[in-house]
């Protein structure tokens, strides 16, 4: 019975010695996959929230305080320069103005007088010259009583969108209440904030202005593409950020003054050394890749990324292109081990990853 347990024991050993042999054959036969960095052109987007406004967007106010006596227009409505908005009773100005025009031949009369008497020495230069500043007094009234006229009829200064109705047909207001809105919504402008080392990027790389994508509230692309415009003079102290202005086109008016949405940027990069994201590993939030020598030993060496694209890595620092770097396989090696390795080109490595 011992005899047989032996002899167990011996036949088991013997097996899982020839496993384990087999294995180790099976692995030393095995071949790395390895590649180099590759340098290449390449872009990436960049997402930033952005404060939608009208190309204009203004206030209307009453310029004379009065009745509202009729309201031309509804909320919504579209409407074009110089059409018509608002009337505010106009008989008290219209009577101001008749009265101004009274004075005017008034004082056209009194100077009629006065440049005769000054003719005939009876009267001084000096009321002579008050008679005529009397007239310029008297048809400055009669200039501003027809501006008050005409201040009874609100019209609109440009094309655009009505806003909601402050007040209704009859309303008592002063000079300066708040009617309404008009927005010129045929363009947008969409405001957004930008670090200062994006700021910098984006000044040193991007020659395509018309780079703007704008995204909306149902993250749903904008159909027309934009262009970033103009930027601001300072950056924000509190932020460390700075102020950027896209322009979309509108003409189905479909973005509205206050909207949010998401200006997304692409930026091109211009020979910049890239490597696939597979390739690396990630330890205390450093990034590193094994790279093997001319033996095919294994070294690990730490890498600074700049920038994180689809599937690949651009490098700021760490690699050249002359770099052979593991593959496949990182998490079966580690340092001076020697392997077998297949290379395979760098163009090829991210085309694969790619599909």
């Amino acid at each position: 019975m011992n005899k047989t347990i032996l002899f167990a024991a011996l036949l088991s050993t013997l097996l899982f010695t020839a496993c384990s042999s087999k294995k180790e054959e099976k692995l030393e036969e095995g071949k790395y996959t390895i590649t180099n960095p590759l340098m290449m052109d390449t872009s990436f987007t960049k997402d930033y929230v952005a404060e939608i406004q009208s190309l204009q967007n203004i206030e209307i106010r009453a310029k004379v305080k009065g009745f509202i006596e009729s309201i031309n227009v509804d909320e919504g409505q579209h409407v074009s320069a110089g059409q018509l908005l608002f009337t505010i009773r106009p008989k008290e100005y219209e009577a101001e103005l008749i009265k101004a025009k009274a004075n005017v031949k008034k004082a056209e009369l009194e100077l009629q007088n006065v440049k005769k008497l000054a003719e005939k020495n009876i009267v001084s230069p000096n009321e002579l010259s008050l008679a005529v500043a009397k007239l310029d007094e008297a048809k400055a009234d009669e200039v501003l009583a027809e501006l008050y006229v005409g201040y009874t009829k609100i019209k609109a200064p440009f094309e655009g969108t009505i806003d909601r109705l402050k007040f209704k047909m009859g309303s008592l207001i002063d000079e300066g209440t708040l009617l309404t809105t008009l927005s010129n919504n045929k363009s947008v402008y969409a405001y957004f904030n930008v670090s200062e080392a994006e700021y910098l990027d984006y000044k040193s790389r991007a020659k395509n202005k018309n780079n703007a994508t704008l995204f909306l509230a149902n993250n749903m692309p904008h159909k027309y593409k934009g262009q970033v415009e103009t930027i601001e003079a300072e950056f924000d102290k509190n932020t460390g950020s700075i102020a950027f202005r896209a322009k979309f086109p509108n003409p189905e008016l479909l973005l509205k003054h206050g909207e949010t949405g998401k200006v997304q940027l692409s930026v091109d990069l211009k020979n910049v050394l890239v490597i696939p994201q597979k390739a690396t590993f990630e330890i205390q939030d450093k990034f590193y890749v094994f790279v093997v020598d001319a033996n095919n030993i294994v070294k690990t060496r730490s890498i600074t990324i700049k920038q994180k694209l689809s599937n690949i890595y651009v490098i700021e620092s760490g690699l050249s292109v002359n770099d052979k770097i593991l593959l496949e396989g990182i998490q079966t090696v580690k340092d001076d081990d020697k392997i077998k390795t297949e290379f395979i080109a760098a163009e090829k490595a991210i085309a694969q990853i790619n599909k």
